[in-house]
């Protein structure tokens, strides 16, 4: 008997919820408040998945290219070969390769282009980047000392209209003074190779070999700075940090959270702000269901009279209007929870078939890199979403709850 006394809130509270109401309009709100979670549990779990896509999608595109940390001292890294071998010896730390870098300009049949040039030793390169594996044409083995060679990226080279063997002149930041004047500082390259890596990378990066680097941009030492490949990309801060404990603060050390960091920092804060956006959509259905279930109290009245009469304690009573509002949330956030991962899991088909059909590229490649809508689900995202979800849906049920069990059954029953 005392089983059945306490299963009465739930199996009544159930009973509540599938029950054809006088009122219509409340169950158009139950309804509505139904949808509402679903809707926004869905939108949440799409939106937060895409936003995971395109951060990893940046990060693997990215990063593979960047080194994972750098190694510079100034003026220059006379002995960088003695550095290199103290690097190496971090249990941490992949590759090592020396490197100058600078800012010029690269001219070709009056096209001109800000870029980002390279010196690298062609053998060293490939054990801290991955370019040479995404080569079109050549290789980096084809850039040679003394033969002014030099590797661009695919858009780059497109876009000046270039083809292999072409001549480009490519003039430094610095400038050469002369009895003449003042004068900008030339050179003439050799497009020898082209690589590919799906990013921002392709349109502004030249290689060119270490020695030529260092004659054109008059480096006296052998190298600018080192770069740095660590076993994993999240843990180069830590490495870094180490490194430079142990270089001490003549060398300037750090890791690509610092070099790139601000970007992924932004893709990080859109998330947070979509995903606060998207939230609007579960605080409308709590609110909904708070709604509802206030109706439903004062709809019920005589009910919960008659019930108190046959011997319900006031916590049996909450307990029925919690269990009817957590139960639409269960079902509003089971249902937006199935939707969200099907949607998710079917974004790209569904974007190809729009594209087919009205014949349209939501992304186009060249300018975006990417040619899908890229998404990646998360369970811990998952496992937020649907906590907060129900959370809020049993914390909605409690006022009304509270509301009904605070009924006098002399009180509802004198005008019945």
């Amino acid at each position: 008997m005392r089983s059945m006394m306490k299963n009465i809130p739930l199996y009544i509270g159930l009973r509540y919820t599938r029950a054809k109401r006088r009122n219509q309009f409340i169950s158009f709100i139950s309804a509505f408040s139904l949808i509402g979670m679903a809707l926004g549990v869905m939108s949440l779990i799409v939106v937060l998945s895409v936003m995971n896509g395109l951060d990893r999608e940046m990060k693997q595109r990215l990063l593979s290219v960047i080194p994972h940390g750098y190694i510079d001292r100034e003026p220059a890294l006379s002995s960088w070969i003695e550095v290199a071998q103290q690097v190496k010896q971090h249990p941490k730390v992949l590759g090592v390769a020396p490197y100058i870098a600078s800012e010029a300009l690269v001219s070709y049949a009056g096209g001109v282009q800000g870029i980002q040039i390279e010196g690298v030793l062609p053998e060293e390169e490939i054990n801290v980047s991955v370019i040479n594996q995404h080569m079109l044409l050549g290789s980096l083995a084809d850039l040679k000392a003394g033969e002014f060679g030099v590797v661009m990226g695919s858009m780059m080279a497109q876009q000046l209209g270039l083809a292999m063997g072409d001549k480009v002149v490519i003039t430094s930041s610095d400038i050469n003074i002369t009895p003449a004047g003042i004068f900008p500082r030339n050179k003439n390259f050799t497009l020898v190779g082209v690589f590919q890596v799906g990013n921002q990378v392709d349109n502004n990066l030249a290689i060119i070999h270490l020695q030529d680097a260092q004659k054109f941009f008059r480096v006296q030492g052998s190298a600018q700075g080192l770069h740095v490949k660590t076993t994993d990309l999240y843990e180069a801060s830590h490495v870094m940090t180490d490194l430079a404990k142990q270089f001490g603060s003549e060398y300037k050390v750090k890791d690509w959270t610092q070099t790139q960091g601000s970007l992924f920092q932004s893709v990080k804060m859109e998330k947070i702000v979509v995903g606060t956006l998207l939230n609007i959509l579960i605080f409308i259905a709590v609110f909904n269901i708070i709604s509802s279930l206030v109706l439903m109290v004062a709809d019920k009245r005589s009910d919960i009279a008659v019930l108190r009469t046959l011997g319900l304690t006031s916590k049996q009573v909450m307990g029925i209007f919690i269990v009817q509002g957590s139960a639409v949330g269960f079902v509003g956030t089971l249902i937006g929870l199935v939707a969200g991962c099907v949607l998710t899991w079917l974004l790209n088909p569904i974007m190809n078939l729009l594209e087919t059909l009205f014949g349209f590229h939501v992304f186009d490649p060249e300018t975006f890199y990417i040619s899908g809508l890229p998404s990646y689900l998360m369970w811990q995202d998952l496992l937020t979403i649907t906590l907060t979800a129900l959370i809020l849906s049993f914390l909605a049920t409690l006022y009304p709850a509270y509301r009904a069990s605070k009924i006098e059954p002399a009180e509802a029953l004198r005008y019945e």
